[in-house]
């Protein structure tokens, strides 16, 4: 997702951060715990966890949601009878006090997607019981964070919002620069919390029928750059690596089999699980892009060495090379590490009309990707499969192509040839992409 090459590493190697707000620098450190406070932003109210471990209730865009550190509240989830009807289920978190103007990861992201849905008539309230919105869940905890990220990080950002609230925008250095807002921490552990919502329903859902709902987390920020120790190249926290570890805390879920089809390396992904034999993770990504990660021989070490599979390709690339990943890359790899649930960093900036990359997707790209992962996850999980965005910064392309993914998710046909326009492509590096596929087979004996 981002625009220059910047540092792998965190800042600093305590574990701190830095936050530039305005002209000033404030370090902060772990602190236990955090004072109740109650902020008006934007017509918007946001508590903060309150000390000694009390739930709090926050009223956000609308819906009443819980955040306490404990277990998740089942009576949140749709019925057992919806979820046996239901063919996608999908949750919206659009940050949208999370916003720096002009930025293409903007807050017009997620409401485009949603105004498409509406537009086609692929949202709940078209679908019948075929589609369901989530419209109340749970934040995630900070033990929900914490599982991914360094406490020291998290508990740093909830601190320095205050600042945000009366200096403005606040700048990560070090991390890309990421930006904060006064309500960058409520809103990104809501859409955290989206993503584990859509894990607790697919997961009763696989235990009612072999085909559940495919689940779709529409929030931002996006996570998948976002490191253990703190935030990069944009993203806050790792909305799909907390996803795994919860899956596996909470549901028993051991091995996670992670996709990444966003043009950038998920680096903080990448790192997160660098060293665990029972998360799988695998990018494909245009070769030479931010952050400049994800090589071929990065593959992993101690016992997760080869549970990391990283496959950069080359400018150019686009639907037939992605065909041929899928087929001859990420089919073997998912039938031998045998997961219990796939999870999806879906990135639409590989499109060919978007800004930030050099690859040429199409809007039938993705509902080729989707609906081979989808049913790979039939095959393989029983059915458990949930999808993250990430990137995407053209709103026309980001918008049609997620309708389309869900409409590969719903078994529709595809409209993909009513907004791709074949006259602009060029033709792939195939020479090329075959010797990528070739060595990646090769390293990881596929």
């Amino acid at each position: 997702m981002h625009f220059q090459k910047l540092p792998r590493s965190p800042p600093s190697s305590s574990g701190n951060v830095f936050f530039l707000v305005g002209h000033h620098v404030s370090n902060w450190k772990t602190s236990n715990g955090c004072d109740l406070d109650v902020r008006v932003f934007d017509n918007r109210l946001f508590r903060k966890n309150q000390r000694g471990g009390k739930k709090c209730f926050v009223k956000f865009l609308g819906a009443s949601i819980s955040c306490s550190a404990g277990a998740r509240n089942d009576a949140l989830l749709p019925s057992i009878e919806q979820l046996s009807d239901a063919r996608v289920i999908y949750s919206v978190a659009p940050a949208m006090g999370h916003n720096q103007e002009s930025h293409p990861e903007s807050h017009f992201r997620v409401p485009a997607i949603v105004n498409a849905l509406e537009e086609m008539k692929l949202a709940s309230k078209f679908r019948g019981s075929d589609v369901i919105e989530l419209q109340h869940f749970e934040p995630a905890s900070v033990d929900d964070i914490a599982s991914v990220h360094a406490r020291t990080y998290v508990s740093g950002l909830e601190k320095v919002m205050d600042q945000a609230l009366e200096k403005g925008l606040i700048f990560i250095d070090g991390s890309g620069p990421t930006y904060a807002t006064a309500t960058t921490f409520q809103e990104s552990i809501v859409a955290a919390g989206a993503g584990l919502a859509l894990i607790d329903s697919v997961v009763a859902a696989s235990k009612i029928k072999r085909d559940p709902p495919t689940g779709f987390a529409l929030i931002r920020p996006p996570g998948h750059h976002a490191v253990p120790q703190g935030p990069m190249g944009f993203c806050v926290f790792g909305n799909v690596a907390i996803a795994a570890r919860y899956a596996q805390r909470v549901h028993g879920l051991k091995r996670v089999f992670i996709i990444d089809f966003d043009v950038h390396h998920g680096n903080g992904t990448n790192d997160a699980f660098y060293d665990d034999p029972d998360v799988f993770f695998l990018s494909f990504h245009q070769d030479g892009s931010y952050p400049g990660t994800g090589k071929f021989d990065e593959v992993g070490k101690g016992d997760g060495e080869g549970t990391t599979l990283n496959l950069p390709l080359p400018g150019g690339s686009g639907d037939t090379a992605i065909r041929t990943v899928f087929d001859e890359v990420i089919v073997p790899c998912a039938q031998r590490f045998k997961p219990d649930i796939i999870l999806v960093s879906a990135g639409y900036d590989g499109h060919v009309l978007d800004p930030l990359a050099n690859l040429q997707y199409t809007t039938g790209t993705y509902y080729m990707l989707a609906s081979s992962i989808k049913q790979l996850a039939i095959d393989l999980c029983g059915g458990r499969c949930v999808f993250f965005l990430e990137g995407g910064y053209n709103l026309k392309s980001l918008s049609y192509s997620v309708a389309d993914t869900f409409r590969a998710l719903l078994g529709d046909r595809s409209l993909a040839s009513e907004f791709d326009d074949p006259n602009i492509l060029y033709e792939e590096p195939s020479t090329k992409v075959k010797q990528a596929i070739q060595r990646i087979k090769h390293i990881h004996s596929l």
